[in-house]
């Protein structure tokens, strides 16, 4: 198990780090932030007399926030199971051997009104040469428990308002922060949300692989995100705007504020993260002062975005 904490240590390092190089904010301006609507395959498992379906939003996963949509077929009846116990579990596989996870519902629940079970997964880097993404996925029917595992492509995420973090708080430990909405913010308040999750450090010795009790996350509860929005480029001048709301959570698990976009451009979201004892376990508070001609400061916790 030692090999894969340092798995996870090195791929928040890498996570972590890409907020912390010179902004190219002309590049950044020139992007297109498309929006997606519809959930799509992703991919179709074929096991024993049954078909699993993954779909996602754009028929694509990507780094950070995903919502999953699962479907599991009996081919010879040709119904979908909807009383089984499904499992979804992420793993990624690095030249070494290595193996982590990410924030995931490993539990999935069943829609009735739509006829899927439905998850998410956060993923925290894209595929690559050197890393490998498969899901492992179980249920059960007429009894019998079935388990499949299948190869995933998890792609960059283009659109910087669905960013994500990945850090070390000051209580010691490995916490994940990743915006779900909005995908195309506009020059108004809008509402900000975001899921919060923290890795389960294991407190028994690996069993098979792959055993669920060493890739545990669990949504943090009763948290708040604290947000200061400002706009870092240098002839922006570090500036705000009025009427924003800190994050609590929400029926759902998820995290709900608002932030207001006074024009288009680049924003930092600066937060601070306090645990439900009122304690700031990451972030600092940065200067309100108006800095023209200067990049302007950005909390030890932040996520850049663009709209």
């Amino acid at each position: 198990m030692k090999k894969n904490i340092f798995f996870v240590i090195a791929a928040l390092v890498a996570v972590t780090s890409c907020t912390l190089d010179k902004t190219d904010y002309e590049a950044e301006i020139s992007t297109v932030v498309v929006e997606h609507f519809e959930y799509n395959e992703v991919v179709s498992i074929n096991k024993n007399n049954y078909q699993i379906r993954i779909e996602a939003l754009n028929g694509t996963l990507y780094k950070g926030y995903n919502d999953i949509h699962l479907t599991i077929t009996n081919t010879q009846t040709n119904e979908n199971i909807s009383t089984s116990n499904v499992t979804f579990l992420p793993i990624i596989t690095n030249y070494n051997g290595n193996n982590a996870s990410c924030p995931h519902q490993y539990n999935l629940n069943y829609s009735t009104e739509n006829d899927y079970y439905s998850g998410y997964a956060v993923f925290t880097s894209e595929s690559n040469e050197l890393e490998n993404w498969e899901v492992h996925i179980s249920f059960t029917d007429n009894g019998e428990t079935y388990t499949v595992n299948q190869d995933i492509i998890v792609e960059e995420q283009a659109n910087m308002n669905l960013n994500m973090t990945a850090f070390t708080a000051n209580d010691g430990e490995q916490y994940f922060i990743a915006l779900v909405a909005p995908q195309k913010p506009k020059i108004a308040e809008n509402e900000l949300v975001a899921g919060i999750y923290k890795y389960n450090q294991p407190s028994n010795e690996a069993g098979t692989f792959p055993d669920p009790s060493q890739f545990s996350y669990t949504e943090v509860s009763n948290y708040t995100l604290l947000l200061d929005p400002r706009m870092p480029e240098p002839s922006m001048g570090n500036h705000s705007s009025p009427n924003n709301q800190d994050l609590t959570q929400q029926e759902g698990g998820l995290y709900y504020g608002t932030v207001n976009y006074t024009m288009t451009g680049n924003w930092t979201l600066n937060f601070r993260l306090q645990n439900p004892d009122g304690d700031i376990i990451k972030g600092t508070e940065v200067s309100t002062d108006f800095t023209p001609g200067i990049e302007g400061e950005r909390s030890e916790l932040h996520i850049d975005i663009l709209f």
